[in-house]
């Protein structure tokens, strides 16, 4: 059963509550955690695709028990979710697949404002160099809400001293995720998800908004690569 999600009422009329387990995504927004918090059930995290950042059907199975009832996909960064490989987990067993909705997912400019992101996305994929630039799953529409680049080397102080050179020459740079919703206090666990630990130490957003120009993007692009990666 696929039910859709921007609050807790799909879990409710799931009949979801106390005792019952809901397998949630880390590195994502906490929207899918909260929602599971509040109709009384228990968020269980699970590891992600290193590359599209979104949860792994392999990593959704090992973390079944008894008590799952259901699977919260996200859609992170504008990269859809593998709706089909985890609907396929869900029915082999018999629980529900809930797909969380986010207001971004549709923008004010409908499909042109798409269109010019992706096109600076993939402006961007064809001239960066020294960092590693998204990922798209063959026949996935990405829609590049954020454009997520990793940047090699050794995790957070890396990723942090790359994102101060790169305000000091005029680019704003974000870090999506700053912390695992499993390192949040309200949902503190003892999951094992070393490729969520390495995503939130590595990733870092560059801007792809449909509003940068030409002379902008190159700039973006200038100023990663004169950085070389590796600080």
């Amino acid at each position: 059963m696929r039910q859709l999600m921007m609050d807790r009422q799909p879990l409710q009329g799931l009949g979801i509550g106390a005792g019952d387990e809901v397998i949630v995504p880390s590195f994502a927004p906490e929207s899918a955690a909260a929602a599971v918090v509040m109709v009384g059930a228990r968020p269980v995290f699970a590891d992600i695709d290193p590359r599209t950042y979104c949860l792994d059907p392999a990593f959704v199975e090992a973390a079944l028990t008894p008590r799952t009832s259901a699977v919260i996909a996200v859609h992170l960064f504008g990269h859809p979710a593998p709706m089909r490989e985890l609907g396929t987990v869900a029915a082999r067993q018999g629980i529900a697949l809930v797909e969380e909705l986010v207001e971004e997912e549709e923008p004010a400019g409908g499909m042109g404002e798409i269109a010019r992101r992706r096109a600076n996305a993939w402006f961007l994929d064809s001239v960066l160099t020294g960092v590693i630039v998204p990922y798209v799953e063959p026949g996935a529409h990405h829609v590049y809400h954020h454009y997520t680049v990793r940047i090699p080397g050794n995790g957070r102080p890396d990723r942090d001293a790359f994102a101060r050179a790169l305000a000091a020459r005029g680019v704003r740079a974000t870090v999506s995720v700053p912390t695992p919703v499993h390192r949040l206090a309200a949902h503190r666990s003892r999951a094992q998800l070393p490729e969520t630990e390495l995503a939130a130490a590595q990733a870092l957003s560059l801007p792809v908004h449909s509003g940068l120009t030409q002379r902008e993007l190159t700039h973006i692009a200038d100023a990663c690569n004169a950085l070389g990666g590796l600080l």
